[in-house]
């Protein structure tokens, strides 16, 4: 039976690289590249994608993209294989297969949640991946088959390693002045001062979750 399937990466785990680079004008744009599934070992869920799934997976999701397909992720996973447009931070620009994981790179977008993604990363946040997809789950081993992938997001990553990783848009949004801050995000991209305030309550942020 068909199954929504959801693979966790640490920072560390998906050798996750941060990339500021300028584009037009001064303006610069941050891309997070690393590793978004790993083929052919059990995972922390006890799953095992067989490397030649993998391969599918990726090559059906560059095909989409080729076509003129924008594949967005957000920030933490919905219940659901649905895109939450006001949640998404991100778009998938590409991936590709090195050995036997799925690699890709990413571009955080100046949408709100966007915002507070960048400035976690710039402030030293190590946040992981989080590949959102789904297929057929064998009871007996535990490996997949017909797997699909819609997207990956972007999940917190707690300090402590028995930590629950707390959810980054749930602990914005029970902040004071939360949905203010969020508010906020959305007009960061303009003005400088509303940039540095911003960077302040996320800093609040990222001491209340713990990320840092």
């Amino acid at each position: 039976m068909i199954m929504q399937l959801n693979e966790h990466l640490t920072f560390d785990r998906a050798n996750m690289v941060v990339e500021s680079v300028k584009e037009e004008g001064d303006k610069k744009s941050l891309y997070m590249k690393g590793i978004f599934i790993q083929g052919g070992v059990k995972n922390a869920n006890e799953r095992v994608y067989p490397v030649s799934e993998i391969e599918t997976a990726v090559q059906t999701l560059n095909e989409q993209i080729t076509e003129g397909y924008s594949v967005l992720g957000e920030v933490d996973h919905p219940d659901d294989l649905k895109i939450n447009l006001d949640r998404v931070s991100h778009m998938i620009q590409n991936m590709w297969m090195d050995g036997s994981n799925g690699f890709g790179k990413l571009k955080i977008l100046p949408t709100a949640m966007g915002q507070l993604v960048t400035v976690m990363l710039v402030s030293g946040v190590k946040l992981g991946v989080s590949s959102r997809g789904s297929g057929n789950v064998n009871e007996l081993d535990g490996r997949v088959s017909e797997f699909e992938i819609v997207t990956v997001d972007i999940v917190a990553q707690p300090s402590a390693p028995k930590a629950f990783p707390k959810a980054i848009y749930e602990g914005a949004m029970n902040m004071k002045y939360g949905h203010k801050l969020m508010g906020l995000s959305k007009e960061a991209t303009q003005d400088p001062r509303v940039q540095k305030y911003l960077k302040e309550e996320v800093v609040k942020l990222i001491k209340d979750l713990k990320l840092k």
